[in-house]
């Protein structure tokens, strides 16, 4: 018996690629993404790789349904780090949240899926960490059990996390807000593509698990140990909060794409200190160690 469809939102991301990549072969999925250039991003997969694609809005809940008929498990990955004018939180987390708890309970899901931050709670005082917060709360009071994966910085080949380092880390003169002290516990993007495919074979459950590598740091010896890695040396310089702030608000106020905003600040600039142990073992996941993250990310990516 052929096995039922993997309903993939937001698969045009690299996490999502990254899972088409992981269960090629062993079962069907169906990518849901928003626009036309995300469907032909997909569509310029290899045939081996490609999903059925479906162009559906977020907010539509019937859409999505019709869109789900027949996929068992769904897994959300949508989500924004940073508001734009043309990209807001609200329609980016709590109504696409929303309306796939309602079409999940339509189609006859089975169980959701859903990657979010770390730190997200609905009573944040960051604007990014409350509006995932509220939709990882509209997905676990759904109908459909949901297990939501909240994370910390993502690292692998291309991840922007891994471009950020990396760009600090070969600069001869670094600039770190407030020096770099801010916590990181970085996972690893096979890690974390593992997890959402133990997720999918667990026990199905209402729960919300806080997943990460399993070393936190300062963002000060992140760099330094991505430096060690390329060869470099570069030389950190503080950066006031204040300061950081007050161009994130110049960049928002002038800027239709800011490339920098206070709440993206703020969730860059939140402490990541957790044990991932447990998380890790209710899904039966090895994490594997910061060096080799680094490793694949920083070296061996250069030398394919």
């Amino acid at each position: 018996m052929p096995s039922a469809a993997l309903l993939v939102t937001g698969a045009n991301g690299r996490l999502g690629r990254a899972l088409i990549r992981a269960v090629a072969g062993r079962r069907p999925v169906r990518a849901l993404v928003r626009s036309e250039r995300a469907a032909a991003s997909l569509r310029a997969l290899p045939p081996a790789l490609r999903p059925e694609i479906v162009q559906v809005d977020w907010a539509d809940p019937g859409a999505l349904a019709a869109a789900g008929a027949g996929a068992s498990d769904w897994i959300h990955l949508v989500g924004i780090l940073k508001e734009t004018r043309s990209s807001r939180y609200l329609d980016a987390h709590e109504r696409p949240a929303e309306a796939l708890v309602q079409a999940a309970r339509a189609a006859g899901a089975r169980r959701l899926v859903a990657v979010s931050i770390l730190g997200a709670e609905p009573g944040s005082t960051n604007a990014c960490l409350a509006s995932k917060g509220r939709a990882d709360a509209a997905l676990l009071a759904g109908a459909v059990p949901a297990t939501v994966l909240r994370v910390p910085m993502v690292l692998g080949p291309g991840e922007a996390g891994a471009f950020a380092l990396r760009a600090q880390a070969s600069a001869p003169v670094t600039f770190l807000v407030r020096g770099g002290a801010t916590l990181e516990q970085p996972i690893d993007a096979r890690d974390l593509v593992r997890a959402l495919e133990l997720a999918l074979s667990a026990p199905v459950e209402r729960t919300a698990l806080d997943l990460a590598g399993p070393e936190s740091l300062s963002h000060r010896e992140l760099v330094s140990r991505v430096a060690a890695l390329l060869g470099r040396h570069p030389r950190i310089v503080p950066l006031p909060l204040a300061a950081a702030s007050a161009l994130a608000y110049c960049l928002e106020r002038f800027a239709a794409e800011p490339p920098l905003t206070r709440a993206m600040l703020g969730v860059l600039e939140h402490d990541d200190r957790i044990d991932p142990l447990p998380a890790a073992r209710r899904l039966g996941l090895a994490l594997t160690p910061l060096d080799r993250t680094l490793a694949w990310t920083f070296l061996e990516r250069e030398q394919s």
